[in-house]
């Protein structure tokens, strides 16, 4: 399906028979995965495990009609959104931590690949502006055989990469022409608080050189004339009490380092759940004061496309971009 004059990437990839080239190496690395930077080398194909706890089937914990995502990908009709269980992370504060760490209670979400595509057309068929495909990392392999099954049974509407930019580039770059919308996370700016909150070593290293290839790949977000999300990047940051995600540090890197244009969804929804208690420093919501300097932080970068959440309260801290928030740029 054209959306104004676009085609969703894959459509080339597929007609050119590279899709299904693809497909075939992605699956060849589950004899010994380096999907991630943590390159464990897991022989997934014969049942061992790695750090994610994921075997050679993909886990989907749920899909819907995702209503409550950025306004250029919800739209009217929502953001076709398929939930993939476990993670390469282990985010203290994780609100679908029930999905993310508990990889034993996930096994029964196990699907075939034939499943996984017939999910992502049922989603289209209900009217989905795009497949979102959420915490996908660890199952690229997977999505990417799903998606060879599905286009020649008519998927043709834009995939969303929602990831926690904890990927690798050799992996981003087999998705090359294959993602139309990357939306990554950038979590922290500095090393000590990813490994101490997410245990993840590098990760600004890490983030930063997968949101750059990401750009690389498609660059600044693009819209239809219904300004529905065709092609580019939007970049997520959740604001941290004690600004434990360094938020300027990581809007001024964005700026300068990728561009004054990025399109950024500031977050406001942070809620000390799961193990986020275990740290005083987290242990709170932010502070009304803490979202203003945020606020401010995205000024003083100079970036003007995105979205500002409303700060949420603790018994309604899931994402919702349909209460009156603060937009800013044209």
């Amino acid at each position: 399906m054209t959306m104004g004059n676009y085609t969703a990437s894959y459509l080339t990839l597929f007609r050119s028979g590279e899709l299904n080239k693809r497909a075939a190496r992605l699956a060849e690395s589950l004899s010994s995965c380096e999907l991630c930077p943590r390159r464990c080398g897991a022989v997934r194909a014969q049942g061992e495990l790695g750090f994610c706890r994921s075997g050679v089937l993909p886990v989907v914990s749920s899909s819907c009609a995702h209503h409550g995502e950025e306004p250029v990908l919800s739209g009217t009709h929502g953001s076709g959104t398929i939930f993939f269980g476990n993670c390469n992370l282990r985010c203290a504060f994780c609100q679908n931590y029930q999905i993310s760490q508990a990889p034993d209670r996930q096994k029964v979400n196990e699907v075939s690949l034939e499943r996984l595509a017939e999910i992502m057309l049922s989603l289209q068929a209900q009217g989905c502006h795009n497949i979102n495909l959420v915490s996908p990392t660890h199952f690229v392999p997977q999505i990417v055989q799903a998606l060879a099954l599905a286009a020649p049974q008519g998927l043709n509407i834009p995939l969303v990469y929602n990831t926690n930019a904890y990927d690798s580039l050799t992996t981003l770059r087999e998705l090359s022409g294959i993602i139309d919308i990357y939306l990554p996370d950038l979590k922290y700016a500095t090393d000590e608080n990813a490994e101490k909150y997410s245990q993840a070593p590098n990760y600004p290293q890490t983030a930063r050189a997968a949101i750059r290839e990401m750009f690389r790949q498609v660059g600044i977000l693009e819209t239809d004339t219904d300004d529905i999300a065709e092609r580019g990047v939007i970049v997520r940051h959740l604001i941290l009490p004690h600004n434990a995600a360094g938020t300027e540090e990581s809007l001024q890197w964005l700026a300068h380092e990728v561009s004054p244009d990025i399109t950024v969804s500031l977050m406001s929804q942070y809620y000390p759940i799961h193990r986020a208690t275990q740290y005083p420093e987290l242990a709170r919501p932010i502070t009304a004061a803490e979202h203003a300097v945020a606020e401010r932080s995205l000024a003083k970068a100079g970036i003007e496309n995105g979205w500002v959440q409303d700060p949420a309260s603790p018994e309604n801290y899931l994402p919702d971009f349909t209460r009156p928030g603060h937009p800013f740029g044209s």
